[in-house]
């Protein structure tokens, strides 16, 4: 699996190094770039332009590139005896899907949940800086078999809604799931029907949304500190 840029690169070169088949450099890096890369792999490979663009699929690649080992999702199972997972219910844009991932890795929540058929991970991992190889992440369509069972094991449904709930006038339950919806038509009724509470952002400004990862940070951090 090959992904690609210069923040996600160094990364997976500091923290998964075991996961590098090889690295492909199409530009002259900084002597202490170049140290740093020898030092943890001796996997190098240069490319011209041409190469390195066909093999990022003409993405933004800044002359860093590397192959990696195929990415390992969790069970469902492996989530039930956390405290706080997260539900993206098919959403469907690896920047947002990274970004969001890369938010619940840095405040604090325990897994993801990709409630979708399937989805890019290579763009996930490099949208996430990274972040997806240390989140626990699995993928799982049935969501409304997921809500029973997660209700099963204790757990206090949330779904980010229009008109919820303020999140800044709750008071979170300590064994919980937020399920946010897809970008353009959020989370359909009968899903909202089986939570037990929708909650959602106070605007001003007669603004009335916010990027979906945007949001999930904000709810997120209100999740878990407040």
């Amino acid at each position: 699996m090959i992904v690609y840029g210069k923040q996600v690169f160094f990364y997976i070169l500091e923290k998964h190094k075991d996961k590098i088949n090889e690295i492909f450099l199409a530009k002259e890096c900084e002597k202490s770039e170049f140290t740093k890369i020898t030092k943890y792999s001796k996997k190098i490979k240069k490319l011209d332009f041409k190469n390195a663009q066909s093999l990022a699929r003409g993405g933004n690649h800044q002359g860093f590139l590397m192959d990696i080992k195929e990415f390992d999702f969790c069970e469902f199972n492996e989530l039930k005896d956390k405290n706080f997972i997260v539900i993206l219910y098919n959403i469907s844009d690896v920047g947002n899907i990274g970004a969001i991932i890369r938010s619940a890795y840095a405040l604090g929540a325990e897994g993801v949940i990709l409630a979708t058929k399937s989805v890019a991970v290579d763009g996930v991992i490099r949208t996430s800086s990274g972040a997806a190889l240390d989140m626990k992440i699995a993928l799982n369509d049935d969501i409304l078999n997921m809500i029973n069972e997660l209700k099963q094991k204790g757990f206090y449904i949330y779904a980010s809604a229009s008109g919820g709930n303020n999140i800044h006038q709750i008071t979170p339950k300590d064994k919980k799931v937020l399920i946010m919806g897809s970008e353009g038509f959020g989370i359909p009724s009968k899903i909202l029907k089986k939570c037990d509470e929708c909650v959602g952002i106070k605007m001003h400004n007669d603004f009335d949304s916010l990027n979906v990862s945007a949001a999930f940070a904000i709810l997120c951090d209100r999740m878990i500190n407040g």
